[in-house]
Formats: structure tokens, C-alpha cells, sequence
């Protein structure tokens, strides 16, 4: 017995239909758009970029079509009940934003599933407007000269994305994927947190994830760029504490560990793709 579901957010109702996207089917038979795929990207995944609707808007389509019962299974350890690939996102982005946190919008998902297993699943996002990941570009004022007042500006930015990301862990979650091509920055100085496939809300090990996604982000922030006395700006706000206690230098500790061990990891991984 196949069991499928299918939510379309009703103000893309009519766009989406333009394009025929009307059904499971019809969204893993849609060939128009923009293929992202990538040589990392696992068999059973897709993602394509299009646009609908009057205005014009952008939006990313991620398919995933018989994925492995491995990944499955993770997914259900995860999050804690027997979910789709693509509602592991969608549920998370509406958490998220219902605890305040920036994300992007999820307009569309759906799935098929047999007796136990999914056969396949999508979910549609809108691209963040008006927004850049920091991996990409940094606010320019991170590349002016270092007068009193871009000074303040840099600081003022480390400070709200302390604040940020501070706010993201309070909820409970990890994102397991933290790096500064995950985070974007709109002009108006808002950030919006991305690709939530991984995030999760941990019953134990939160302390672990926390260090992971602080390292991810630490590994992210380019020497040269951010300082040293600029981290540390960022972990005294991230923490609420002026003053470092015996907990937070053992964080700390364990963030520059996990930060080498990225390092490695990716300059393996770097070497490895040029053979």
C-alpha cells in the first residue's frame, strides 16, 4: 500500500500549478529549472532551482527519490518518529520559525511511502531575498580600511551574529552543518540560518553538537579577517558572560580541538579531489 502526501503553501497554489506542479509525480517528472547538482551529492538526491509567479521569484527543489533505509533510519533516530527526508527540513524550518529564528520559507513538500519505508520525497523552499551567505561575501565593510567607524561596524556585526546563533541553540537544536555557507546576511543586517536537512533537537549529546557547530563556524570565519580578539567578542555575547568560567574555557578548549580536526579533515578531503 502506497501512502502519499501533498501540501502546497496556498499563495503558490496557482504559480506552482502554471508549472504543473500539481502532484508527487509530476514534481519528480519536472525538468524545467536549473540542475544544482554537485559531484558530492549522494545518488538519491536532486536539486534544482526555478522560478514561478508574477512577480518572478527563485526557488530550490530538493528531491529525494528511493533514498537507502541507512539514511532513512538516521533520519527517524533524529528526529525521533518515522519521517521523510524532505519533512525533516520542512518541520524544522517551522519550528525554527516559530521560535523566531530567521528561515527560509518552505512553500511546498510531499512524500510517498510504502508499509514502513519512503519511496520518495521533495520540498520546495523560496530563496532568501535580498540575502548572501558569509562564505560567498562578507559585509563590505569587513574589506574597508580600519577606520574608527568600519571598526564599530564589524564589531557591531559579530555581536548580532553571537546574538543569532545564540538564539538558534537556545531552542534546542543543532545544526550539525553550522558553516558560514549555511548563514546569510541581507543588507538590513537581519541573518537567516539555511539548508536545515540536518538539524535536529538532541535528547543527549547536545553539549557535543554545540561544540561541533561552534567549530563549523569557527573553522568558517577567515584568519585575517576575524580576529582573535574578534572570537572572543563573538563567544563573551554567544555566552551572556563577560568573564570566562572554568566551563566556558573547557568549551573553548574543546571548539579550537574540534576546529583542528575540521581542518585536517577538509585538507584531506581538498588533496584527495586534486589526485
Amino acid at each position: 500500500m502506497i501512502r502519499e502526501k501533498f501540501f502546497i503553501d496556498p499563495a503558490y497554489k496557482t504559480a506552482f500549478e502554471n508549472l504543473g506542479l500539481t502532484s508527487i509525480e509530476k514534481v519528480f517528472s519536472f525538468g524545467s529549472g536549473r540542475n544544482l547538482g554537485k559531484a558530492n551529492l549522494a545518488a538519491h538526491r536532486s536539486r534544482v532551482e526555478f522560478q514561478a509567479g508574477t512577480p518572478s521569484t527563485i526557488f530550490f527543489l530538493k528531491r529525494y527519490d528511493r533514498p537507502p533505509v541507512w539514511a532513512q533510519l538516521k533520519n527517524w533516530l533524529s528526529a525521533k518518529k518515522r519521517v521523510s527526508c524532505a519533512f525533516i527540513e520542512f518541520e524544522a524550518a517551522a519550528n525554527l520559525a516559530k521560535m523566531g529564528v530567521n528561515v527560509p520559507r518552505m512553500v511546498a513538500w510531499g512524500d510517498s511511502r510504502g508499509a514502513i519505508f519512503e519511496k520518495c520525497s521533495f520540498v520546495i523552499i523560496e530563496k532568501v531575498k535580498e540575502g548572501v551567505s558569509l562564505e560567498n561575501k562578507l559585509p563590505g565593510f569587513f574589506n574597508d580600511s580600519a577606520t574608527p567607524e568600519i571598526l564599530k561596524m564589524r564589531r557591531t556585526f559579530i555581536r548580532e551574529l553571537a546574538v543569532f546563533i545564540r538564539k538558534f541553540h537556545e531552542t534546542g537544536f543543532r545544526h550539525r552543518d553550522l558553516y558560514f555557507s549555511h548563514i546569510f546576511w541581507k543588507p538590513d543586517g537581519n541573518f537567516c540560518l539555511i539548508d536545515l536537512a540536518r538539524v535536529f533537537k538532541p535528547a543527549i549529546f547536545g553539549f557535543r553538537y554545540r561544540v561541533k557547530d561552534i567549530a563549523q563556524l569557527n573553522y568558517s570565519a577567515t584568519k585575517g579577517i576575524f580576529s582573535n580578539t574578534g572570537r572572543m567578542r563573538f563567544y563573551t555575547i554567544y555566552s551572556g558572560r563577560s568573564k570566562l568560567t572554568r566551563q566556558d574555557k573547557n568549551f573553548i578548549r574543546k571548539v579550537i580541538h574540534k576546529t583542528e580536526l575540521i581542518a585536517r579533515h577538509d585538507k584531506k578531503r581538498r588533496q584527495k579531489s586534486e589526485q
